[in-house]
């Protein structure tokens, strides 16, 4: 894989925009079409086999934005990754509640997995990766039976290679989440990620501001994945809250965590291409112990 030499952001950001995109619909819900856009590698061929990566926007279940994660894509696109921003329905929108956020995430990631061959994607490398609510989804995907869409196909398993996860809900219990069920407050379980952790979770990076009342809901997720001998990395943003990887020099520092997450699994080679904006160092990355 052809890897450029190291850049600053905004050289490689301005020179990985030119990358190509394309949208395409994955899924209908009633006359909602919902979309999936793709960001190619310049050297892309449908005949590749390359890893990829499925981004969800955050926004509290209810609001949101598919440009979220448009600078994450244009970079691990020039790294070789074909990365994808998908659409899902919303409260604000669609007046839907969360676990119709999930079966829209599951089938977008199905999408991918059924499309694989003209995509040049191999769907056994596929990352999940999103923020907040998004970052909910994505580790949903390592659910082997949650709530599904019904035109689905269930013989298509949403698990990922390996999660990306930026400040994500990893439990629906507690009351004031559950409470967003509103009447369907009974599937509070099926997607609560932590409830099906085991041995065989995908690999992820969770990273975390330290002042986001969030983290204090992850923390029981790394324990369990240390006594399971499951990877889960850390990455925490000292002083920093919610959101804190949306802005320079977190966004490049979070980037550069990810890049060296996703080499380490084999699914990227070299180093990032990218640098932070200062000479800063960033938080180290903390492995969780495997038993």
């Amino acid at each position: 894989m052809a890897l450029m030499a190291t850049v600053s952001f905004m050289a490689m950001h301005a020179s990985a925009s030119a990358a190509e995109t394309k949208t395409e619909v994955y899924a209908t819900r009633g006359d909602r079409e919902l979309t999936i856009t793709l960001h190619y590698p310049q050297d892309w061929s449908a005949d590749d086999a390359r890893p990829s990566i499925i981004f969800f926007f955050g926004g509290g279940w209810n609001a949101g934005s598919t440009e979220q994660f448009v600078t994450q894509a244009d970079y691990l696109a020039s790294r070789g990754m074909v990365a994808a921003r998908a659409d899902y329905r919303v409260k604000s929108r669609d007046g839907v509640t969360p676990d119709e956020c999930v079966r829209d995430a599951r089938s977008a990631v199905r999408w991918m997995k059924k499309n694989a061959s003209r995509l040049g994607i191999d769907p056994e490398k596929l990352v999940a990766s999103g923020g907040s609510a998004g970052g909910h989804l994505a580790a949903c995907m390592m659910i082997d039976n949650s709530v599904e869409a019904t035109d689905d196909d269930l013989s298509i398993s949403t698990t990922p290679a390996a999660m990306i996860l930026f400040n994500p809900v990893l439990t629906f219990e507690p009351p004031p989440l559950k409470e967003r069920l509103g009447d369907r407050q009974d599937l509070a379980d099926k997607i609560s990620p932590i409830a099906f952790l085991d041995k065989n979770t995908p690999p992820s990076l969770i990273l975390f501001g330290s002042d986001d009342r969030l983290l204090a809901l992850a923390k029981p997720y790394w324990e369990q994945a240390e006594q399971l001998g499951v990877r889960a990395d850390r990455f925490i943003a000292d002083g920093k809250g919610h959101g804190f990887f949306n802005r320079s020099p977190w966004q490049e520092r979070t980037l550069i965590a990810a890049d060296a997450f996703l080499v380490s699994l084999g699914l990227l080679e070299g180093q990032a291409t990218l640098e932070a904006p200062d000479d800063k160092p960033a938080p180290a990355r903390r492995r969780a112990r495997n038993n």
